[in-house]
């Protein structure tokens, strides 16, 4: 492989990084627009009645970690 053609593979592996980092990041806000979401919903179905408080969830449901996708 000539080196102007590796140095083309590797710009062009940077470029998809880059753009796979812009999506996952992407991706992190949808979730958490999401999440924001459920939660107003489940309040609102409170409010008027149509739902009662669920049970806590233990701590262990709480972990932070990565988005799902794009690994």
């Amino acid at each position: 492989m000539a080196e102007g053609e590796t140095e083309r593979w590797i710009a062009e592996l940077a470029q998809l990084r880059r753009e796979l980092a812009e999506l996952r990041a992407e991706q992190r806000e949808l979730a958490q627009s999401v999440q924001e979401l459920a939660k107003t919903f489940r309040a609102l179905a409170m409010h008027f009645g149509i739902a009662s408080e669920p049970y806590p969830k233990g701590k262990a449901a709480e972990k932070t970690r990565d988005v799902p996708g794009f690994a």
